[in-house]
């Protein structure tokens, strides 16, 4: 079984209208927001093995705040094509992944990890499915698996939403 965590970047700022896009930092809010997810996930168990982050700012600093909450020893690469990804790319993406890696994390950006998770997630409780197709907040995490074997098996539909929850929704 293989199991996909999506985390969407936590709140950015937008104080600084100097910065491009790819710039911008966490706000306040997720500075706040980033941990608290991580201390869910730890909660929970969740132990990625391999980690794929959008080199933004916004998307490695909430990475810096999710990952000491973390057990294990997750591998993490960053790669600039995830960096506004398409849901399409992100598939093609994901995909590739080697056939030793078992639990996968991709850390990016809306509204490409929204429409992965809606388009992988074809199984689940019903209000979890409702609430992701609805919005994908941000520091939101989808925890989606599959009964496949490789990453290159997963298809559209195809996945189990396990959990769907966001730090609001933590408080």
């Amino acid at each position: 079984m293989l199991t996909l965590f999506l985390l969407r970047h936590a709140k950015s700022s937008w104080e600084d209208a100097s910065l491009e896009d790819f710039d911008r930092p966490l706000a306040r809010r997720g500075e706040e927001a980033a941990p608290r997810i991580g201390a869910y996930m730890a909660a929970q168990g969740i132990e990625p093995q391999l980690i794929l982050c959008s080199p933004a700012t916004r998307a490695r600093q909430t990475l810096d705040l999710v990952l000491p909450k973390l057990a294990g020893e997750a591998s993490v690469e960053f790669e600039d094509n995830l960096y506004l990804a398409s849901s399409s790319s992100l598939l093609a993406r994901i995909r590739k992944v080697r056939a030793n890696i078992q639990r996968l994390m991709l850390v990016g950006h809306d509204p490409g990890m929204h429409g992965l998770a809606v388009e992988l997630a074809g199984h689940g409780k019903p209000e979890d499915l409702h609430r992701l197709a609805t919005k994908f907040p941000t520091a939101g995490l989808a925890v989606i698996s599959f009964r496949a074997a490789q990453w290159s098996e997963v298809k559209p539909k195809a996945g189990r939403l396990d959990s769907f929850t966001s730090p609001r929704r933590l408080s």
